[in-house]
């Protein structure tokens, strides 16, 4: 069988799938596409490579290529002289490069002293006596060499100075803020006062910074020791092109600097390798070898010119910048979403508040409701069984009122009462009663004056209601009069007292009003008119 001259027959099994999967892919004829499977001998990848990016000059190479359809790069670690070398190769080809170092997060341990037994002590005293006599000369001779000039004073006594010679034990250690301040301080002492940015805290809170704000960490470790600390110093690093450089707030460098008589600064140099001084080392978050891991992408060893410097440092922020940037933006939008979502939230919870405070009040509106209503129903309910119970003590009452004395009796034994009562009671009413009569009687007989006028009336009432005639005093009740008698001229007031009698209060005739009382809480002043015949005598 053959297809545009190409006999398909004398084909493999393997190698018609490989064509069908080629074909596919690139919709080549398949004149075309069986010359260009065999010089990429039959592998798939290549081909498909070939005919997207062109054919290269090698077949060689593509057939030791297509043996290993899956190429594997072991893993290695470049140091610093491989870095070297590979740049110096022919043709400017270096070694593939390796994965960055992880950068360790350094904080300062404190210098455990081990107290020496009192044994030991004891022997060695002379010897301990010795070293401190040596030192206070020492320290003599610095203090005497400390007026002359730096570039005068011998290097040794410089260095001397500056570490705070101590034998061979190093600075004293102190807390990481405030060893950063002293750096900056014996810098400035000794270089005059630079614009350069130092970190004020320690080396954990500057890579803490760099990561958190997604910059770089440019470390600079320097050796008062070293020959070339003073010339790399004013020479390279506070040239005006690095000081820019580093103060330039678009390349995002967090400058932090150390002495390696630092205790803090010495185990710095020792995780990230420094073998040589002056050492510099650039560190930022590298995304694509794990989003939370902090990587050493550039270390600048030795002296070296300003320019070559700044190329060094700039091609290493140039690779790993964009990648900074995609993280930058892709926090800016979690952070957005986040404060979106908190909003939302907030605006949620706010809303259900006020719903839940609604429903809140709507509740304890019903249920004021339901209570006024229920104390207004029970209210009614006293005050109608007052009421009842009220007009039981009235029927009960006009029973046990004595009747008037007849004609017959003593006139002395008779007191004579002209009653003006309420305009709703019936007027002017005139009678005799007892004069050991009480004034509370006298009161009873106004209360139940309307059952006194018209016994029959009142049963003739209760018969056609049906309601039984309750004539016996009601239990736990204590009537109030709702008015009080008074005289006018002039004005005595008589409360319902049951020990005063009628003869011995007012005497044996006596004009008297029937008051009605109004309660404390109603607002309206009644003004009350006296009558021009209330003190007219009874006749």
């Amino acid at each position: 069988m053959a297809d545009n001259g190409v006999d398909l027959s004398q084909l493999s099994a393997e190698q018609q799938s490989a064509l069908e999967q080629y074909t596919q892919v690139t919709a080549q004829d398949i004149k075309d596409a069986v010359p260009l499977l065999e010089r990429s001998q039959w592998n798939v990848q290549i081909a498909i490579s070939k005919f997207f990016d062109g054919e290269g000059p090698d077949p060689v190479a593509e057939a030791i290529e297509a043996q290993n359809h899956i190429p594997r790069q072991a893993a290695r670690h470049e140091n610093l002289q491989e870095s070297f070398m590979a740049s110096s190769r022919p043709g400017g080809r270096a070694l593939p490069r390796a994965r960055p170092d992880p950068a360790p997060r350094i904080v300062p341990q404190p210098q455990t002293t081990h107290r020496t037994p009192f044994l030991f002590s004891i022997i060695f005293s002379p010897f301990t006596l010795g070293f401190r006599a040596v030192s206070t000369l020492f320290r003599t001779f610095l203090y005497i060499f400390a007026f002359l000039p730096a570039s005068v004073r011998p290097r040794a006594i410089t260095t001397s100075m500056t570490s705070g010679w101590k034998g061979t034990m190093g600075r004293r250690m102190l807390m990481p803020r405030d060893t950063a301040a002293r750096f900056k301080r014996e810098f400035e002492e000794e270089y005059g006062n630079t614009s350069l940015p130092w970190h004020e805290g320690g080396f954990a809170q500057a890579l803490d910074l760099a990561k958190s704000e997604l910059k770089f960490l440019l470390i600079v470790l320097m050796s008062p020791e070293h020959d070339d600390t003073e010339s790399y110093t004013r020479e390279t690093l506070l040239s005006p092109e690095t000081v820019n450089f580093i103060n330039d707030p678009a390349n995002n460098i967090v400058l932090w600097g150390g002495n390696v008589l630092d205790s803090e600064a010495y185990q710095v140099a020792a995780e990230y390798n420094c073998t040589k001084f002056p050492f510099s080392c650039l560190v930022c978050l590298t995304p694509k070898e794990g989003s939370t891991r902090m990587s050493i992408v550039k270390r600048l060893v030795g002296p070296m010119s300003p320019q070559t410097y700044l190329a060094e440092i700039q091609t290493a922020i140039n690779k790993y910048a964009p990648d900074l940037a995609s993280v930058r933006a892709d926090r800016a939008a979690q952070d957005l979403a986040r404060n979106l979502r908190t909003e939302q939230d907030d605006a949620y919870e706010r809303s259900l508040a006020r719903d839940r405070e609604r429903a809140r009040q709507r509740k304890e509106a019903e249920a004021a409701a339901k209570l006024a209503e229920q104390r207004a129903r029970e209210q009614a309910q006293a005050a109608e069984r007052l009421a009842q119970k009220r007009e039981q003590w009235r029927r009960w009452r006009a029973t046990t009122i004595a009747p008037e004395p007849d004609s017959t009796a003593n006139p002395k034994d008779v007191v004579r009462l002209a009653l003006k009562m309420p305009d709703n009671a019936g007027g002017r009413v005139v009678r005799r009663f007892a004069a050991s009569t009480t004034v509370e009687e006298l009161y009873a007989f106004v209360e139940c004056y309307e059952l006194l006028a018209d016994p029959d009336e009142e049963v003739n009432r209760e018969k056609e209601s049906g309601e039984e005639s309750d004539r016996e005093r009601p239990e736990d009740y204590t009537h109030e009069y709702k008015f009080r008698i008074a005289a006018p001229m002039p004005r005595v007031v008589y409360e319902p007292d049951e020990t005063a009698t009628l003869g011995s209060t007012i005497g044996r005739s006596g004009n008297l009003i029937v008051e009605t009382v109004i309660p404390d809480d109603d607002d309206e002043d009644e003004d009350e008119d006296e009558e021009s015949d209330s003190g007219q005598d009874v006749e």
